[in-house]
C-alpha cells in the first residue's frame, strides 16, 4: 500500500495521523469498552497486552504494505478518541477496505462524519485508490447511517458471516467509487 511518508490529515477539530505506541493507553481505554466493541469482529481488550499485540499486528501490516492504521485526536486537546484503518489493499483494483471506532463519549457529536470524510478523501486523492469498501453488522444502524451519508452504498448481505464472541453475525457490505465521491461533494458545494 502506498501511504505518503508521515501523512497526517486535519480537519476543523481532529488530526488524523498513523498510530504510535505511545497512542495505546488511550486506545486501550476506548477498546476495552464493550458498548465500543460490540459489533467489531473482535473481543474487548483486557489489558495492556492486548494493545501492544495489536499495535504488533498493525505495524507488521503496515511495513508488509497491508494496511495503514492511523488514530483520530482532538486538535484543541491532543486526546485520542478514535481510529481508522485502510486495509484488504489491492493494487491492481486500487482498492481497499476501511474500518473505524470512536470513543463512547464522543458518540453523537459529528466526529466520526468529520474523520471519515477526511480520511476518503485522502484515500481517493493522496491514497490514489478507486474504490473503497466497508463492512458492517446490520444490527449497527449508527454505523450503517454514517456510511450512507458519506455516500457508500450497501451492496450486499453476507449471512452469517462471523462467528464472533460466541455468536454468528451477518455483514452488510457497503461500497463507495471515487467517482461518486466526487460527484457528491461537487453536488454538496453547489449552491
Amino acid at each position: 500500500m502506498f501511504l505518503p511518508e508521515n501523512p497526517e490529515i486535519e480537519t476543523a477539530r481532529l488530526k488524523i495521523r498513523l498510530a504510535q505506541m505511545a497512542d495505546l493507553p488511550a486506545l486501550l481505554e476506548m477498546n476495552s469498552n464493550d458498548e465500543v466493541t460490540r459489533y467489531l469482529p473482535y473481543e474487548s481488550w483486557k489489558g495492556a497486552a492486548d494493545g501492544e499485540s495489536w499495535f504488533r499486528r498493525a505495524s507488521e501490516r503496515m511495513v508488509a504494505g497491508q494496511a495503514g492504521q492511523f488514530v483520530i485526536q482532538q486538535r484543541e486537546s491532543s486526546r485520542i478518541i478514535g481510529s481508522c484503518l485502510l486495509f484488504r489493499f489491492e493494487e491492481a483494483s486500487a482498492r481497499a477496505e476501511l474500518g473505524y471506532v470512536l470513543a463512547q463519549e464522543y458518540w453523537g457529536a459529528g466526529y466520526m462524519f468529520e474523520a471519515m470524510s477526511a480520511f476518503i478523501a485522502f484515500a481517493f486523492g493522496p491514497m490514489g485508490l478507486r474504490r473503497l469498501e466497508a463492512e458492517t453488522d446490520p444490527r449497527n444502524l449508527t454505523s450503517a447511517k454514517l456510511l450512507e451519508r458519506l455516500g457508500f452504498v450497501r451492496e450486499g448481505l453476507l449471512r452469517q458471516r462471523w462467528a464472533v464472541k460466541g455468536e454468528l453475525t451477518d455483514s452488510s457490505l457497503y461500497g463507495l467509487l471515487r467517482t461518486d465521491w466526487s460527484a457528491l461533494r461537487e453536488s454538496s458545494c453547489r449552491p
